[in-house]
């Protein structure tokens, strides 16, 4: 056998090898301390910290106060995390009890931190920032969860639904733990809210209708939900990506990209760079640096079909993950909820989010649907006209 102990004259190189290992894992070491510390201990809805929101930032002639939230919720691997998120108070004192509240579930703006709303504000600012001040006028105060991962430590789970509604539901304990700690009689915040998001907020939106009651525990009062442009049944052209998939629009280019961006981070064990090719790779790197709309110019001529260089559903695990990660709940729901959908959206194709529709009807779910010969903005917007109706009755009672 051959005599492994190193003579003296190595022991100065093995030395000098041990010190740069040492040093090259120290180097390693803050961003996994970084990230450590984004797993707080705290319960769902502690406020971490919390400063006024920039105005620039603030609904435009509603807005009394604004602030800044950063808070502990649950990540899409159940565990505990950090989110940010913006309270808008609206003008004038609240009622008896304190404001009723909309938690609002934003669309698409990005998976980097530069992107999320409390930083930059909504991706459609002159879509959503009236949209969301008619909701003040009538009365509310308005929490917005960034999601997990949004503006914190690692990429946000792009259409997880169960880490998105923990999100949505943990901004509400959130303001409402800030408004009681730190803010006047006037401003305080009700324990009766609802949700209300559009497109993926939308879907985020619904996802949350099924689980709030559970999610927000006795210390809130969930009466309902709104969704508008709900994507539904992604999980099936998920599966279906593959060499060759048909050419879609820049915005589907954009969506693919940012869920299998996060489908990557959140599950490392199904090796989706394996199936990928350079332009896969390419386009999945700017999925998680690159916000919304830059990214969709940058989609202009992608093609799918060539991020592939075999089929994802061959990947072990891959077609039960996605279906656990994306499949929106379909019974169970205790309260009502409303869904708009426009014949003419092509970012989320009715034809799409129909059948999701069809099953929930035929689970007898409390749903109340409506469509509207709008796209998907459009239909966002028309849907004004039923959903504050709709969400007064929500609040009608106590």
């Amino acid at each position: 056998m051959t005599n492994l102990r190193p003579s003296p004259s190595t022991v100065p190189a093995l030395l000098a090898l041990l010190a740069a290992a040492t040093l090259a894992l120290l180097a390693l070491r803050p961003a996994a301390d970084a990230y450590a510390q984004a797993r707080p201990s705290g319960a769902p809805g502690t406020v971490v910290s919390a400063a006024p929101l920039r105005r620039g930032l603030w609904l435009p002639n509603t807005t009394s106060r604004a602030f800044k939230l950063r808070y502990v919720t649950t990540d899409a691997r159940g565990r505990r995390a950090l989110s940010t998120g913006t309270l808008f108070l609206p003008k004038g004192r609240a009622p008896r009890g304190g404001w009723p509240v909309v938690s609002w579930a934003h669309g698409t703006s990005g998976l980097a931190d530069k992107c999320a709303p409390s930083i930059v504000g909504p991706a459609l600012p002159m879509r959503d920032r009236p949209y969301l001040a008619n909701w003040m006028r009538d009365g509310y105060a308005i929490v917005a969860s960034d999601y997990a991962g949004l503006g914190t430590p690692g990429l946000p789970a792009y259409l997880n639904g169960r880490s998105e509604a923990h999100n949505v539901v943990d901004i509400v304990k959130a303001g409402r733990a800030y408004a009681r700690g730190h803010l006047a009689v006037g401003s305080r915040l009700a324990r009766k809210w609802v949700v209300i998001g559009q497109s993926q907020g939308g879907g985020a939106a619904i996802y949350t209708a099924r689980y709030a009651t559970a999610f927000g525990g006795r210390g809130l009062d969930y009466r309902g939900a709104v969704g508008t442009g709900v994507p539904a049944y992604i999980e099936i052209p998920v599966n279906a990506l593959a060499p060759g998939f048909p050419q879609v629009s820049p915005p589907t280019v954009v969506y693919f990209s940012y869920i299998l961006a996060s489908l990557r981070s959140v599950y490392p064990n199904l090796k989706i760079d394996g199936a990928l090719t350079a332009t896969g790779r390419r386009y999945l790197r700017l999925a998680e640096t690159t916000c919304g709309t830059p990214f969709e110019h940058e989609a202009e001529g992608a093609r799918v079909g060539d991020f592939f260089k075999k089929r994802l559903n061959l990947l072990p695990g891959f077609t039960a993950t996605v279906k656990r990660y994306m499949a929106m709940p379909e019974k169970g729901f205790d309260k009502p909820f409303f869904m708009g959908h426009g014949f003419r959206d092509t970012d989320v194709p009715y034809t799409v989010t129909l059948p999701y529709v069809q099953r929930l009807r035929a689970n007898r779910q409390p749903l109340t649907f409506k469509t509207y010969d709008a796209d998907h903005s459009g239909t966002f917007l028309q849907s004004q006209a039923d959903t504050h109706p709709f969400v007064r009755t929500l609040f009608a009672g106590g």
